[in-house]
């Protein structure tokens, strides 16, 4: 499969989903009376990041990854939200970055080296990158916020997660 079609459209996709969750966090915490902005900092255990940090860490892998794939600079976000409007705007800029990247940037670059900061000296093809290490990581952050919804109340399913279908017709 090629990598466009495994990363920049799932991960816009996984983005708009977790702002939808935000969205309803805050329509959660009306209904129950309560100011929404407690879940920031909302944590499912001590040693893991909150809501804010798992918020901040998928958007980075995804405009991270599309930007290492495509040989680009991503923009920088500086880690300053504090409130869940902030993380929105954060998910709202990085889903419009990745609307610049396109088949052609990325398509072909299976072999391209990637080098991480993280691993200095060492790089890794493309393909291996999105496949072991960039899309793991996105979704741990992704899984993360949602559990972090879902353990304070907010009503959200599986379909919540998946989002919409594109291929999805009838027979």
């Amino acid at each position: 499969m090629p990598l466009y079609s495994t990363s920049v459209p799932q991960f816009s996709k996984m983005l708009k989903n977790l702002d939808a969750w935000l969205e309803k966090a805050i329509e959660n915490a009306k209904e129950r009376s309560f100011d929404p902005e407690v879940l920031v900092g909302a944590r499912l255990a001590p040693d893991q990041y909150p809501l804010s940090r798992q918020v901040q860490s998928a958007c980075d892998s995804a405009k991270l990854a599309c930007a290492r794939l495509a040989g680009k600079e991503a923009p920088k976000h500086p880690d300053t939200e504090t409130t869940l409007a902030e993380l929105r705007q954060r998910i709202q800029s990085v889903v419009a970055y990745l609307a610049t990247i396109g088949p052609a940037d990325v398509d072909g670059q299976e072999r391209r080296p990637v080098h991480l900061p993280f691993l200095e000296g060492k790089v890794i093809d493309g393909e291996d990158y999105l496949s072991e290490f960039a899309l793991p990581n996105f979704y741990f952050h992704i899984a993360h916020a949602y559990g972090i919804l879902r353990h304070n109340g907010v009503k959200l399913g599986k379909m919540d997660y998946i989002g919409g279908l594109n291929g999805l017709r009838d027979k």
